[in-house]
């Protein structure tokens, strides 16, 4: 990491417009995350290789997987136990904090339809109607509110104990289930396996490291086919389901003659009454009376996604933007709702009139203005924090602003439906695409940033290669983010793509690069995947499918990267997780799992290797289904009417 005084910032960021922030940073003396990150150099490498251990007060241990003769912690754990115990409650967590998103949308969800809500109704009637069939519940000469009770009622369970597995594990091929019955990895309930995980890895509990990384398995499939598909799927009912829609992305999205709101975090529960609040006529009125033309909302994270695939809401930027957005002097409000909000943002935003406004009880910011958000006063609230903004631009500094040049253009908003929907209702299309060579596989590019790695160079890079390769890539989160502001999220994309590729997406009308969602909206690629599957009559692991996340850093992306595994996708990590000091566990993850469940986990750092690795593992499918590569394909076999958006 470069120290303050230098101007060359392209080791933090290959974006122009975050390579700008952080020089206002060095000269202001602002402190930002890859300052902290050199700081913290070297890291321990106890902790790097996952064999530290602090699980009780015996401890804290530390095992050097490197020393000569056993070694083991005061209990006698030794690194195999230690690392399988970090890895499983760091999959917990995750799966925890996905799942409770979930059950915060359900929630609501129940009340709106009780009809105890402000600001929210059911926004995809078709949807609520196909998901309660489904899942066995009468729709036919039912009132909407009445189909919606029992929806939830049933999803509810899919959070207790009661049941043998989760209400979404029917969605899978029945090949994929099978296997997990075989293993005894069904997923039963969301709050039990999670529960159960910080059980086995209490001192004196599971002691077996492969019994503890299954039951890893088993806690990451109660998130990724219950808590993050049932928040996917509600959201979509409750603010509509995707469609493709044309936005725009980087720092250049703020206006500066207007109001400008960062909507961040993770849940749209909030976002979505704040759009609302935004138009009204008398909060519009105060904006001009305070000077403003106008009032400008803009997302970062995967808040801003929600907002920009249902609404059109630009995006400001990723995860290591955050301290950045507050430096251009032109943001008036942050409001943040949980999930992958750095503490610092009300450090810098002391440095400017930025007012940061938390909002989930559950997540709290020392410095910052806490508006509790309540569903049932949901509207009420959102135009009192609007106001908040609105009162903090006569602060402004006009001479501190600082708005980096013109956004970039991004289409968004490709859910499975919107997808299927530009195939002609059916995957046959896709199908025939990969059949005949024209698209070799599909690739799903998720996760976050980490400011180990220049930020997006992980994502922009393995995308590009994918797509040169005639590889369709699947993007959410973070990385969504990052392939729109490298310009792959657009139409016009497709000439960056290989013949093959390129073909399809000009027939379509769609980029190569897909947007489908934030980063609970992994789960649609599950769906998609296991739609292909069934209409193929195989399981997902034979299908030419991989994951990678390239730039990874939360312990909800070891949950996600592990129920990909479990559901048949073997994923290339960009970021090496702290699992190293057990050999033991690094084959069991890295070979072992591909005999048990048929995908497994790789780490390549580098996106160049990761796209070579993958491909080949994509041609290794393609063969095992009889469909060799082929060089330059003959026909291209998708006929639909283009995507619009």
């Amino acid at each position: 990491m470069k120290s303050l005084q230098s101007d060359d910032f392209r080791d933090r960021s290959i974006q122009a417009d975050a390579q700008q922030m952080l020089r206002v940073a060095r000269d202001a003396g602002i402190e930002t995350v890859w300052d902290r990150l050199a700081a913290q150099l070297p890291q321990c490498g106890y902790c790097a290789m996952g064999v530290s251990c602090r699980n009780c007060a015996m401890g804290p241990c530390r095992v050097d997987p490197f020393g000569e003769g056993p070694q083991k912690g005061v209990c006698g754990a030794d690194a195999d136990v230690i690392v399988a115990r970090n890895l499983g409650r760091s999959i917990a967590a995750g799966a925890s904090a996905h799942s409770d998103h979930g059950r915060d949308i359900l929630e609501v969800f129940a009340e709106t339809a009780r009809g105890q809500t402000s600001g929210y109704r059911i926004a995809d009637e078709a949807k609520l109607r196909r998901l309660a069939a489904e899942l066995g519940i009468a729709v036919d000469d039912r009132p909407t509110e009445e189909v919606a009770r029992d929806v939830a009622d049933e999803l509810l369970e899919s959070f207790g104990t009661r049941r043998d597995e989760v209400s979404f594990v029917a969605r899978a091929p029945e090949p994929r289930r099978q296997l997990w019955k075989r293993l005894s990895i069904t997923p039963r309930g969301i709050d039990r396996e999670n529960v159960e995980m910080l059980h086995r890895t209490h001192m004196g509990v599971d002691n077996d490291y492969a019994n503890i990384l299954l039951h890893g398995l088993r806690t990451s499939l109660s998130d990724g086919w219950g808590g993050s598909m049932i928040a996917t799927e509600l959201s979509d009912i409750l603010f509509g389901t995707p469609t493709p829609v044309t936005s725009q992305v980087n720092l250049g999205v703020l206006k500066g003659d207007q109001v400008n709101i960062a909507l961040h975090g993770h849940n749209p529960l909030l976002s979505d009454v704040i759009v609302e609040a935004a138009r009204d006529p008398e909060l519009v009125r105060f904006a001009r009376e305070q000077g403003a033309a106008g009032i400008n909302l803009v997302g970062l994270c995967c808040t801003g996604n929600e907002l920009l695939m249902r609404k059109g809401v630009p995006m400001a930027g990723n995860h290591l933007m955050q301290e950045l957005i507050i430096m251009t002097g032109a943001l008036e409000a942050m409001v943040v709702d949980y999930q992958c909000i750095m503490p610092s943002v009300t450090d810098v935003a002391k440095c400017y009139h930025t007012r940061v406004i938390s909002t989930a009880d559950k997540a709290k910011f020392p410095g910052a203005t806490h508006i509790p958000f309540d569903p049932h006063h949901g509207l009420e609230i959102g135009k009192q924090i609007v106001r908040q903004a609105i009162e903090a631009f006569p602060d402004r500094n006009p001479e501190r602003v600082r708005i980096p040049d013109a956004p970039v253009s991004m289409m968004a908003g490709f859910s499975v439906e919107a997808i299927l929907a530009a195939l002609g209702g059916t995957p046959e299309p896709l199908v025939a695409a990969i059949r005949d060579g024209s698209v070799r596989g599909a690739v799903g590019v998720v996760g976050c940033n980490n400011p180990k790695i220049a930020q997006d160079y992980g994502h922009v890079t393995l995308t590009r290669r994918l797509i040169e390769n005639d590889i369709l890539v699947l993007v959410t989160g973070c990385a969504a983010v990052a392939n729109g502001k490298a310009g792959q999220m657009m139409p016009e994309a497709a000439e960056m793509a290989g013949p093959g590729l390129r073909a399809v997406c000009q027939a379509l009308g769609i980029p190569p690069v897909l947007h489908m969602g934030s980063c609970v909206d992994n789960t649609r690629i599950l769906v998609l995947a296991a739609a292909l599957a069934t209409h193929l009559g195989v399981d997902i692991q034979q299908l030419p499918l991989a994951g990678a996340a390239p730039e990874w850093y939360s312990e909800k992306a070891v949950a996600i990267g592990a129920y990909v595994v479990a559901s048949g996708i073997t994923t290339v990590l960009g970021v090496q997780p702290p699992i190293f000091g057990s050999r033991n566990v690094v084959n069991l993850l890295a070979d072992g799992l591909d005999g048990v469940v048929g995908a497994r986990f790789a780490v390549e750092p580098d996106p160049e290797k990761a796209a070579l690795l993958i491909r080949r593992h994509i041609e290794t499918k393609r063969r095992a289904l009889g469909l060799p590569f082929l060089e330059v394909p003959s026909t291209v076999t998708v006929t639909p009417a283009p995507v619009t958006a």
